[in-house]
């Protein structure tokens, strides 16, 4: 079955930009120039300064992607501290939870501090009118903005009809659009997948289905249920839904580094980029993006670049972040930082030996203790050889 992404135009050619760079990581599809061309040009486009999403202005124009078990308050705030990301989202709730009166794990999920703004929550279910009650309590608790997720692919949630589920049902997908965007002021929006597998693709025509019932802004992941988060995201994806829609399009996958999220703007145009899967095992990337955009636009022919974290930051940023989770007394601070050790320890010398004693830590008070004894002996003895060496 022929696609409408097998024919015409390049998505970079669609969307008046140039070709993305061929030194994307891990692409291998027609996004990368060939070597050959030498017409080829890098494209030098930023991720816009803003996006705005009906009355909320989003600053830089970048994205926290809601993720299951990360974006608590405690992860929102500590990416907020440092830097460069313009949106924040919760988990994603559910609906059904949010009404239940007892349902403490759904207040919890819905807990957020004024720093936080500004910030959308992300609800999931199938019930028109139970999304558009939960959808009311998001916006008399603060929300900036309420977003419907359509992309979640595990198996629980999608025999549920909730999530990437609800793809193959589009008429009751409209029901929800109607449902909740008559019951809320704030701006609505909607992520959501491709489509179910390449056979049934329908990002097209939901895009469109969203901008027709008045939802604020579309985010695309630029992949189907089917392949969860295998194999590389469609960026052509992408570029056909900001040809299709006039509202906000945000993009979603394979955003590993600034140069991958210039070179997805440059790509499909579209107007802010959602960041996922890289944030906990990178916290600096929406800094960096800042940071690369900004000598982009204010030294382009000085080249581009942005910081890299240091031993010592990695080590502060651990630390502070545990520290938060122990401040905020979450019943799951134990296993929340055990989680997050096997992220933020990736590429520290000696770092198996440090999630091993992590792994073997008893109460969060103990990881605390393991993480600074850890990088303290590391500092010194790094500070005793520079000392040695300037002999």
């Amino acid at each position: 079955m022929k696609k409408f992404w097998d024919s015409g135009p390049t998505p970079a050619a669609r969307s008046g930009c140039a070709e993305a760079p061929a030194f994307i990581e891990g692409r291998s599809d027609s996004l990368a120039p060939s070597a050959g061309d030498e017409n080829v040009r890098f494209a030098q486009v930023s991720v816009p300064a803003e996006v705005q999403i009906g009355p909320v202005r989003v600053t830089p124009a970048t994205v926290l992607a809601p993720m299951a078990g990360v974006t608590d308050t405690v992860f929102r705030r500590f990416i907020r501290n440092l830097g460069g990301c313009g949106l924040i989202m919760t988990e994603f709730t559910s609906a059904d939870g949010v009404l239940r009166a007892k349902d403490k794990k759904a207040k919890r999920y819905l807990h957020f501090y004024e720093d936080e703004h500004p910030i959308s929550a992300q609800l999931f279910g199938s019930d028109p009118k139970v999304m558009a009650d939960a959808a009311r309590i998001v916006e008399d608790l603060g929300f900036d903005l309420v977003d419907l997720n359509l992309g979640c692919p595990a198996k629980k949630v999608v025999k549920c009809n909730g999530g990437s589920g609800l793809l193959r049902d589009l008429p009751r997908i409209r029901s929800i659009f109607e449902a909740v965007r008559a019951a809320v002021r704030i701006p609505f929006t909607v992520k959501f997948r491709a489509g179910w597998n390449d056979e049934e693709i329908v990002c097209v025509e939901l895009a469109k289905m969203a901008e027709d019932c008045g939802l604020g802004a579309v985010a695309l992941h630029a992949r189907t249920r089917e392949q969860g988060y295998s194999g590389n995201a469609r960026w052509e994806w992408i570029a056909a839904v900001k040809d299709a829609v006039k509202i906000p399009v945000i993009g979603n996958g394979d955003i590993r580094s600034p140069e991958d999220a210039c070179a997805m703007v440059a790509a499909t145009g579209c107007d802010a980029v959602m960041i996922g899967r890289t944030a906990p095992a990178n916290p600096w990337i929406f800094r960096q993006i800042e940071q690369y955009c900004g000598k982009l636009t204010d030294e382009p022919a000085q080249g581009t670049g942005y910081d890299q974290p240091s031993e010592s930051d990695r080590y502060e940023m651990i630390r502070t972040y545990f520290k938060m989770l122990i401040e905020e007394e979450l019943p799951d601070a134990t296993g929340k930082m055990k989680q997050f050790a096997s992220w933020f320890t990736h590429g520290v010398p000696g770092g198996a030996a440090l999630r091993k004693e992590i792994y073997d830590s008893k109460s969060a008070p103990e990881i605390l203790t393991r993480v600074e004894e850890f990088f303290e002996k590391r500092l010194c003895e790094a500070n005793a050889l520079v000392r040695e060496m300037s002999l």
